[in-house]
């Protein structure tokens, strides 16, 4: 972000009035929607909620709006990934907003990586890596598993800014956790049939899915994190496919679907539309559960078909 337009963003936020935080409550931001989905299911009516990122945007290059500075100025508490997910944007909108609450190590500072094992940590850094995570992939709230971890660290930090609300914050909990429980065995039995098949992905985002779920994800359309597809990369791509007979390709919202189409056409694979984000698929707004349900459902409907061939 270059200098002129930070200091522009200062401008906007000397000259927006105090009230634009409707409601009372602890005022809760989330970097993206699943943590805001997260934050909505623990703070229910407690907690005033705003989500920085869309669902259709690449939570890595997020675009920052002056909306984003004047909303972090009045907050109580930043929900973030963590593990460098939003290193490329949230920073200088932190700086901007002048809000010393959600400064890194403040209370009012949140990192959801915090208390995760994290894969695909690095044992060295160089920029042919491409857009590699120090600390390791970040996209760990794809395991279902993990949003429990997530949860409980979450109720215990808004307890500890709103103590009054706790007792509700931890009623929500329980609820959120119950429902987890119950979910996961049916989300385990849908994928059962299909423990080993492997999932080709745009980008690294489904490995902790994969994983949980008996699945492999190993081949990705980036050559790299964060690079664009090369033809050269999309011809190994296809070899491989061919080769170990992968049906499957993932793509999000902000992703190429023209590239996934063009690597389905040589390989016979099925392109299959998710998102890691609440809000990005049809009926999942505001919904982890919901989220994983579909996720669930449209991978498994298309191993099926992959493994019917």
């Amino acid at each position: 972000m270059r200098y002129g337009f930070l200091v522009a963003l200062l401008v906007i936020v000397a000259l927006v009035p105090s009230d634009s935080w409707a409601g009372g409550g602890l005022k809760v931001v989330a970097t993206t929607p699943d943590y805001g989905a997260l934050a909505r299911a623990i703070g229910g009516d407690e907690i005033a909620l705003k989500t920085l990122a869309k669902p259709t945007e690449d939570p890595h290059f997020v675009d920052a709006r002056p909306s984003h500075i004047v909303t972090l100025n009045r907050a109580d508490l930043l929900i973030e990934s963590g593990a460098d997910l939003e290193i490329g944007w949230l920073p200088p909108l932190v700086q901007g907003s002048r809000n010393k609450k959600v400064l890194p190590g403040e209370t009012g500072r949140f990192l959801g990586s915090e208390g995760v094992r994290l894969i695909d940590v690095p044992v060295a850094l160089d920029r042919a890596q491409g857009d590699v995570h120090a600390k390791g992939n970040p996209h760990f709230l794809m395991n279902p598993d993990n949003s429990g971890i997530v949860a409980r660290r979450l109720t215990e930090r808004f307890c500890a800014l709103d103590a009054d609300s706790c007792p509700v914050y931890r009623e929500n909990l329980a609820r959120f956790i119950k429902r987890l429980e119950q979910k996961m065995p049916a989300w385990t039995e849908r994928l059962a049939p299909y423990q080993g098949m492997q999932l080709v992905t745009y980008h690294n985002t489904w490995k902790y899915f994969a994983g949980r779920f008996g699945l492999r994800s190993e081949t990705f359309l980036e050559p790299k994190p964060g690079i664009p597809p090369s033809p050269p990369h999309l011809a190994k791509v296809i070899a491989k496919m061919k080769a170990d007979g992968m049906r499957v390709i993932l793509v999000e919202p902000f992703q190429s679907h023209k590239t996934a189409q063009t690597v389905a056409g040589h390989t016979g694979a099925t392109v299959v539309e998710v998102c890691q984000f609440p809000g990005g698929l049809p009926g999942t707004d505001d919904d982890y559960f919901a989220l994983i349900d579909a996720v669930v459902d449209a991978i498994a409907d298309a191993l099926g078909q992959a493994a019917a061939h």
